[in-house]
């Protein structure tokens, strides 16, 4: 005996199987434990070799700068940013946003590279704007995350 499904059964198999076209897709595991372990790289990147030369006031951090003609506050200014940017980025729901502001960041250095260096180093900044890029797409589902979060603590 066979029993064919009704109309109301059928419509509820199509709308469990159908993708929602607005829902975010969650990355496959092995997508996100690449992603994480690039996340993970790129903040040592941005903490040790990056931040804190400048946080110390290194002499090749201090005479980049000086070069800059900004002075010592913008060399301690750009190490916070890329510290609290290293940190943010291996925070779950600061992610994403964590990864355009350093794409922002890196966006200045390329700009200050061509005009101030000559583009003697232009490419280190684009070659770690590329998978900044990636991680703020791959966890930009956190940044709904986050404005939920900031929107509820207004309340």
């Amino acid at each position: 005996m066979t029993t064919t499904p009704t109309a109301a059964a059928t419509a509820t198999t199509d709308a469990a199987t159908t993708p929602d076209t607005h829902a975010v897709r969650r990355p496959g595991r092995r997508l996100d434990l690449t992603v994480r372990a690039l996340q993970i790289l790129l903040a040592l990147a941005f903490a040790i070799p990056s931040a804190a030369p400048k946080l110390v006031g290194h002499w090749s951090a201090a005479e980049s700068f000086d070069a800059i003609g900004w002075g010592d506050w913008l060399m301690y200014t750009v190490g916070a940013l890329e510290l609290a940017g290293a940190i943010a980025l291996v925070i779950p729901i600061l992610s994403s946003a964590s990864a355009i502001a350093l794409t922002g960041l890196m966006a200045g250095a390329f700009v200050t590279q061509l005009t101030v260096f000559d583009g003697e180093y232009a490419l280190t900044p684009l070659l770690f704007a590329v998978p900044l890029v990636a991680i703020a797409w791959t966890r930009r589902r956190h940044n709904a995350e986050l404005l939920a979060l900031v929107l509820r603590r207004r309340a």
